[in-house]
């Protein structure tokens, strides 16, 4: 396929130049879940030149109601894998770094290191791990942005975009924030967040990696919108670098 025709509608918006810039813009996308998984697929199509995919899960039959790649043919793969094939599929000029690895507060120093992004997508679940890779990117000065919590919400015009330290009625906002002053972070994480309360998740249960995690009631629509407005803020920020996304 000829690579102008799959960006033909982008270009009406955004121009040739547009266009280079996005091509040149390296995201690190962590977390390849309900939020992370549309976040991805909306920058391959945008344009985004090169990406870093890191998850190291496999599709669950309780993804199936909210993940981009979770269909009952895909149930047990690699969540890395189907997402590098279907972007592949998509624009199969982007450069893709699969990482099948779960990030960890004593990895994520070295991996950012090593991966040296220009922006920073953040769907990651465990929290420890969250906060680590916030820090660490605002330590580099790589723009970077966040998923709160989307779980147990049902109402898509209570999504917010602001810096994180304004952000408000969102529990585990609340936590991302002390934890992140605790290690010395202030402002200049930018966040996908809602005002919308949480109907109370199921108990913790074990997981793979960490600790038990409390299991939230998901919608099909509420995390996808979070990651395409998250992929929204990135393409902006690129093509407009002076202006305040938040």
């Amino acid at each position: 396929m000829n690579p102008s025709a799959l960006f033909e509608r982008t270009s009406i918006l955004l121009g040739d130049a547009g266009l280079h810039r996005l091509n040149q813009t390296h995201v690190l996308v962590a977390g390849l879940g309900g939020v992370g998984s549309y976040a991805a697929e909306a920058l391959a199509r945008a344009g985004i030149g090169q990406l870093t995919l890191v998850d190291s899960d496999v599709v669950a039959p309780s993804n199936l109601n909210r993940q981009l790649h979770a269909m009952q043919s895909t149930i047990g793969k690699k969540k890395v894998d189907l997402m590098v094939d279907r972007i592949q599929d998509i624009n199969p000029n982007c450069v893709l770094n699969p990482r099948e690895i779960f990030l960890t507060t004593e990895t994520i120093p070295n991996f950012l290191d090593a991966v040296q992004p220009d922006w920073v997508a953040d769907g990651i679940d465990s929290l420890n791990c969250k906060v680590s890779l916030l820090i660490e990117s605002l330590n580099r000065h790589y723009p970077v942005i966040s998923s709160m919590g989307a779980g147990g919400r049902l109402d898509p015009t209570q999504i917010k975009v602001n810096d994180l330290m304004d952000t408000h009625s969102c529990p585990l906002a609340r936590e991302v924030r002390k934890r992140l002053r605790r290690r010395g972070g202030d402002r200049g994480v930018t966040a996908i967040w809602t005002t919308e309360p949480a109907l109370p998740p199921l108990p913790p249960e074990p997981t793979s990696q960490g600790r038990p995690r409390a299991v939230n009631g998901t919608i099909s629509y509420l995390p996808a919108l979070f990651g395409l407005t998250m992929a929204g803020m990135i393409i902006q920020s690129i093509l407009n670098p002076k202006a305040d996304t938040q």
